[in-house]
Parts: structure tokens; sequence; C-alpha cells
């Protein structure tokens, strides 16, 4: 049975991916694109998050995460309901009337906006029907609707959240270095950050677990790799900063 949209409610997913080999953190963008039916002209060439309009008897949740698997074709991903967008003139922009026009939206759509946080790798982009593409978040290609907007302040919402959760750990891979780990938040957080201090607070941490392996397959010295321990953290983590930048 096909589920009938709500026309004026739809949810936007940013999809947050970090690519270790490049030390970015990197959005999942959609292309969106469209040409004139009667001459040879581009109406519209741009990118998108991903997103669609929630179904009736479906929850926001449900809704968000039907459009990440559509997308990516994964599930049981770390997931925040982060703001709702309504603006009565988000999705004025010339490209966007015409745009509109075409899919038939309701010019008064109100979306609630959702982060997600994955390893880049994960994601096989190749054959993807969307055309979807990662752009590093502080790069980001010409955007349709208030998407940049949505964006950033996910990014801020990111910033806040990985330093009180231990959220980070969902763009890690299992075994990482403290470097990796040191890299990461300078990536999300934008900023230097003193590598010796940083080590001496993060090994300190219970739930930072120093496993007897080194990294493998590297020309210059193997660094120590480690794990994050998700149920020592939940017996003694009380509420506080989870790390101290």
């Amino acid at each position: 049975m096909k589920l009938k949209k709500i026309s004026n409610i739809s949810v936007d997913c940013v999809v947050f991916g970090y690519d270790t080999l490049t030390k970015s953190l990197n959005v999942l963008l959609i292309k969106r694109y469209l040409e004139s039916k009667t001459e040879a002209d581009i109406l519209v060439d741009d990118y998108v998050l991903t997103g669609y309009h929630v179904c009736e008897n479906e929850t926001l949740d449900d809704a968000a995460t039907r459009v990440l698997k559509e997308l990516t074709g994964l599930t049981n991903l770390y997931k925040k309901q982060f703001k709702a967008f309504g603006d009565p003139d988000r999705l004025m922009n010339e490209k966007d009337l015409i745009w509109i026009k075409h899919e038939q939206f309701n010019l008064r759509t109100i979306t609630i906006a959702y982060y997600f946080l994955l390893k880049t790798e994960e994601v096989a982009l190749e054959e993807n029907k969307y055309q979807a593409k990662w752009f590093p978040i502080r790069n980001l290609p010409d955007l349709g609707f208030d998407h940049e907007k949505i964006i950033l302040e996910a990014h801020e919402d990111l910033k806040t959240k990985c330093l009180h959760e231990p959220i980070i750990f969902e763009l890690l891979p299992d075994k990482f270095t403290i470097n990796e780990v040191q890299d990461l938040y300078q990536s999300i957080l934008g900023i230097e950050i003193d590598n010796r201090n940083f080590r001496r607070k993060l090994i300190k941490k219970k739930y930072i677990i120093a496993l007897d392996e080194k990294q493998i397959g590297i020309s210059k010295k193997p660094a120590q790799l480690y794990m994050f321990s998700k149920d020592v953290y939940e017996k003694i983590f009380e509420k506080n900063y989870l790390i101290h930048i």
C-alpha cells in the first residue's frame, strides 16, 4: 500500500561523515538538476540535503530513518533531531520556486532537521541514484533552499554535543590512535589543540582502553591503538564534559 505524504511537513537529514585520510568532517549532499523542456537551458544545478515529506501514520523519527536508508542503505546510526525550520520565505529563492513548481511541493513546507554520524567509507557512492557526494563542512557547494543554514546549525549543535557525549566515536574506527581522536576534534571544532595536553587528558579516561596492538601497514613508527568502552563509560560517567579542550 502506498503511503500518503503530508504535503507541508518534511524531514531533512544532515549526514556527517569523517574521512580519516583527509582528516575532514564532511556532509553528504545530493544533486539537484533540472533542464528546460522547451529550450537548451539549465534551470537548476546545485546540491541539497536529502529529505522528503513525512507520510501519514509515520513518526518523524521513522521518516528520517527511511530517508537515510534510501540514500545510504544504512540504519541504526547515531541520529539527533535538532531543530524545526519554518520561516515563511525559506523556499522563495528563484531556483527553489522553479524546483517546487516542477516537483509540486507545498510552498509553506515546515521541515524537521536531523543529523546523522557515520564513517565516510561506510557509504558506497559509485552507483548512488541521487548522485550523492561528500563535501567538506568548510567548503560547501552552491546549495538550494535554506540548506546551508540547516547544515551550519547542525554543525554548531555537533560542536557542543561532542564535548559532552561520546558521539565522536561514531565517526572513528573501532580501534583508533590518540592522534586520530585529536584530528577529529580539531576537524569538528575548527581549532588547534595542544597535542601533549590532549593526550594526557584522554588516556586518563577509564573508558579509553589501551589495546595490545599497534598500527599496521604504515611507513612511520606505528602508534598505540585504543578503543572506546561504552559499558565503562555508562557506568562511571557523570553529566559533565567528556573532555575539556
